[in-house]
């Protein structure tokens, strides 16, 4: 990857969020097909890079539902990953968080902890968003104890849900509130 400045859009002590970038799609489609870091991702059909080229295609007309960042490595100046908002409800004011690092050579570094907390902050003081959501397979330590390090709260299992390795999977259903963040951020 070739040592180039993308625009920051939020900036973190390891980390920067960048808009996604349209050269990076070779990039992307590798990630979402890697069995590693696709296993509890929930993608599972193959991501052509066709596919992720529609991503950038105008969406006029239609209501912003969706917000994307990269995951931008400061130290090593490159894309790691991905994270940003799905579903936004603009009216009743949630949306579900999504976030995976894509390089499985920062996972286990407390990237995901620091993108986390930047994405939650950027969701409830920039976008006055009231309700965070999330939620990721029983098996998948590393995502749900990151929510539940910064603060989210346990909702509950869904039964079944996931169909991972031959088996179907329960998920932990997570949740947070803008006033529960602000309590923590004041502490």
């Amino acid at each position: 990857m070739e040592d180039k400045k993308f625009p920051v859009f939020i900036d973190g002590n390891i980390i920067s969020f960048t808009p996604q970038c349209s050269e990076h799609i070779e990039l992307y489609s590798k990630w979402m097909n890697d069995p590693k870091v696709r296993r509890y991702a929930r993608w599972e059909m193959p991501r052509t890079v066709e596919d992720i080229k529609r991503w950038f295609e105008p969406r006029e007309g239609r209501v912003q539902r969706f917000i994307g960042f990269e995951i931008w490595h400061k130290k090593d100046k490159k894309p790691i990953g991905q994270c940003g908002l799905a579903m936004i409800d603009w009216i009743n004011g949630w949306a579900n968080a999504f976030l995976y690092i894509g390089d499985p050579e920062y996972w286990n570094k407390n990237i995901a902890t620091e993108a986390t907390e930047m994405l939650v902050e950027y969701a409830f003081n920039e976008l006055n968003l009231h309700k965070l959501q999330g939620g990721a397979a029983v098996e998948n330590i590393g995502s749900w104890s990151v929510a539940e390090k910064i603060g989210f709260k346990f909702n509950g299992i869904q039964k079944d849900v996931m169909y991972v390795d031959g088996k179907y999977r329960n998920v932990k259903t997570y949740g947070i509130l803008k006033e529960d963040w602000m309590k923590k951020r004041m502490k």
